[in-house]
This record gives C-alpha cells, structure tokens and sequence, in this order.
C-alpha cells in the first residue's frame, strides 16, 4: 500500500496522510477476498478526481494484479487424468527437468504442466535473472515483457512440452488424456506469459514512484511568484489544490460557525423583559447570505500566470458563492464565465489563455472598466464583491477612474489584488496610486500564500 500510495502521487494524483489512513481502513472493512471490491474500496478513498481514474486503474493492475487466470493442475486427484496417468505425468516431469539447462525455464516447465503457480516471490526472483526493467514508461511495458520472455527462453517451452509428451506416449498415455494434458498446458503457459506481463508493470510502477520528489509545500507557497518556473508546474499545480482545500475548510468553518449571525445586543434585551429581564433566549442577527463575485482579470504576458492561480483558487471555492462571473482582459474585456460553465477550472483557463494572446496586445484597462461599466454594470449589486487583478499598468492610456467609481458605489466590496509592491506604484505607466483610493482594500500578492490569504479575505 505504501509502494502503492507513492506511485499515485508520483503520477500527480494528490494523496493525503488523512485519505491513506482510510484507504487502510477500508482495506480492512472490505477485505481482501474480492479484487473488484478492493479496487472499489481503494478508488473510493483516494481518488477525488475523474481525471485521476485512468491512472489509478493502471497502478492497480500493476500493484494488486493477482495472478492472472488460475494455472489448471491437469495432474491434480480429481482432475481428468486416473491415477495411472497422474503417476506417469509425476514421472515424466521428474524425468524431464533434470534435463533443463536452466533453473528459470525449469521453474516455468513445472509451474506449466503441473499447475503449481510461481508466488509472486518466486516470480520476481524468476525475473531478477532477466535484465532489470531501465523506464517507468508505461509506453515501454510490452517491449520490456517481450524482452523478460525472450531472455528466460519462455519460447522453449514449446519444445519442451513436446519432449515431455513423447515421454507420455511412450509410457502408454492414451491420445485423448494426451491431448488434455497438452490442452492444459497450453493454458497454463499463456497465463504464466500474463503474469509475467504483470509482474513486469509492477516492477515499473515502482520505478516510477521515486523519478521525482516532490517540492515541499511550505517551499513553493512562499516562492515568489515570478521564480517559479516550468519544471515547478505539477508541484504547482498540487500546491494549489492543497491551498484550495485549507482555504475551503476554513471558509467553511467560518460559515459552520457563523450560521446564526452575530449576536443583537438590542433584540436580546427586548426580549428579556417578559423574563425580568434576564437574557433567556438570545436574539442574533440574520446570517449573511453567501456573496456573489465578480473577478476582471488582466491577461497581459507580465500578469497571465498570476491570473490563472487566482482564478484556479477562485473557482476550487465556487461552493461558498452564490455566484460567480469571470471576466478578462488586455485591451479588449471578454465575458468568460461560460467557459467555465462548460468545464472544470484547469481546463477552462487553458481554453481562455489560448484564445486570449498577448502577443501584440497593450493593456488598457481603462478602456475596459468604461465597457464593463456601460455592459455589465446590472451583474453587480450590494451582495456582490468586485476583484480586479492587475498590475494597474495602462500604458498611459485614460486610467478609467470614473467607470471604477461607478462599480465601487454598486459593490459591496471592490478588492484590487497586484503582485507590484508599493514602492513601485506610480512608476512608469502604473495608475495605481489612482486607483488605489477607490477600491476597500489593495493587497500584494507576491506568491502563493499571500494569494490565497487575499483570496479567503473575499468571504468576510
């Protein structure tokens, strides 16, 4: 379970401590008796994401793939052969393996005539004679198998078998318990081929699940955003998911905890009167419906990574929101709520991203504030938080104060989030210094964990 568990998130699928703790309890509430059951009880507590279902179906078969189909023990009491013949076929074999030159093949002779599978001990000291498996690529799994089979000389066996039923014939087997033994050996040997197959996915699995550490969390959330780079993007991309779920638990709690409002001091002592005015049944104020929000982000080149984890951290917590519409822009607004109504989150910003470029585009985010003010206003209202992510950069272009006042008198709250520091607000082509008055609240977010405490501050 524990090769199992570092192989899952060695293939990016995130695997708590917590949720390995329930798939061992689930282990042992449903046993170990059935494979479909396990693999069911496993799926349930560790995949989160039907995106992670093809690659924990792949790991399964390679850590828990059984043995294959059964080998038939054609020489078994009870079987189809009389005692006779079984005492021929002990015989013969006996007789016969002395003969293979190589421990291995003889292994596989024995296993193969007389049902008796190799454990998956057995078998791994069988393919400890071939060359070690070089890749964790899946790719490579039937090259690597043909290779094991090749180099244990698997391809023998035929001869092998015809040898041993020779040696049959001529002890005086009849031709139909002949052709029942050979019929079962045949069996046997293409499910031997198939748990060797096994074994080899196995062996690569576990190669695979130590290719890469892992960044630490506590690293990559106080990196600068800017440093991070492409060879961080699947350490990214699960530090986000794990922010997300620490910012949706403790969202959730803050709610859990406020769900009958703040106390009021002057319904409680009004209703105190009928007792003597001893407080006997408090009054609280009306909970406070969840907020809606409206998030403009700015795709120009300097700000598109910073757009899209916000935007990722956004949507992970769309459950404590009564609603949400997107917008972004360069020098053009653009409506792209619906790209996100049509697909999940990681897949809606690459969509967006790629139909948005910033390849000759100049940020004018004056421009667009007048068309959000004049087209989307109505999408605001005293629920609704208004974020804007920018660098607050326009390239000397009208700033657009009077659309952005316009917005803030409709809003509850207008948040700015930018990943300049203060100091260079106001330099060059930045109108930050403007824009700053007008909005609630200006945080910097220079990496992820200042993104995602601006990002909580949204839900009060």
């Amino acid at each position: 379970m524990i090769g199992f568990i570092a192989a899952l998130r060695a293939a990016g699928v995130r695997v708590s401590v917590a949720e390995s703790i329930d798939a061992l309890r689930a282990i042992v509430a449903a046993g170990v008796g059935e494979r479909a059951v396990l693999r069911d009880a496993l799926r349930a507590t560790l995949v989160k994401e039907v995106a992670d279902r093809p690659t924990f179906e792949r790991l399964f078969e390679a850590y828990f793939a059984g043995g294959g189909a059964a080998l038939v023990a054609v020489g078994a009491a009870g079987g189809p052969l009389g005692a006779d013949d079984r005492a021929r076929l002990r015989a013969a074999l006996d007789a016969a393996l002395p003969q293979v030159d190589s421990p291995a093949l003889a292994a596989l002779l024995r296993a193969m005539v007389d049902g008796s599978a190799p454990g998956r001990g057995h078998l791994a000291a069988l393919l400890a004679r071939t060359t070690p498996v070089g890749t964790g690529n899946p790719v490579f799994h039937a090259w690597m198998t043909r290779r094991a089979l090749r180099e244990l000389e698997f391809a023998r066996l035929d001869g092998l078998l015809g040898g041993l039923l020779d040696a049959l014939r001529a002890a005086g087997m009849a031709e139909g318990e002949l052709a029942e033994v050979e019929r079962a050996a045949r069996a046997n040997q293409e499910s031997l081929a198939d748990q060797i197959g096994r074994a080899i996915a196995g062996q690569m699995a576990r190669r695979e699940a130590p290719r890469r550490p892992a960044r630490p969390h506590d690293e990559l959330i106080d990196m600068p955003l800017r440093l991070l780079g492409g060879q961080e993007a699947e350490d990214l991309r699960r530090a986000v998911a794990r922010l997300a779920q620490q910012l949706r638990t403790r969202v959730a709690t803050r709610r859990r905890r406020a769900r009958r409002g703040p106390l009021d001091p002057r319904a409680t002592i009004r209703a105190s009167l009928r007792y003597g005015g001893v407080p006997f049944a408090p009054h609280h104020r009306r909970r406070r419906l969840r907020p809606r929000l409206v998030v403009l982000c700015d795709l120009s080149s300097s700000m598109r990574a910073l757009a899209g984890l916000t935007l990722s951290l956004v949507y992970a917590l769309s459950d404590q929101l009564s609603g949400t519409r997107a917008f972004a822009y360069i020098d053009e607004l653009h409506d792209v709520s619906a790209d996100f109504a049509d697909a999940r989150p990681d897949r809606a910003i690459a969509t967006v991203l790629a139909r948005i470029r910033a390849d000759y585009a100049r940020t004018d985010l004056g421009s667009c504030l007048d068309t959000f003010a004049r087209r989307h206003l109505a999408t605001v209202d005293r629920r609704t938080t208004v974020l804007v992510l920018g660098d607050g950069r326009n390239n000397g272009s009208d700033p657009g104060l009077g659309a952005l006042r316009q917005i803030r008198a409709r809003a509850r709250h207008l948040i700015w989030l930018t990943p300049e520091p203060q100091r260079d607000w106001g330099t060059g082509d930045s109108d930050m210094l403007a824009y700053a008055p007008v909005c609630s609240a200006v945080h910097v977010v220079g990496s992820l964990r200042q993104l995602g405490e601006a990002v909580a501050r949204l839900f009060g």
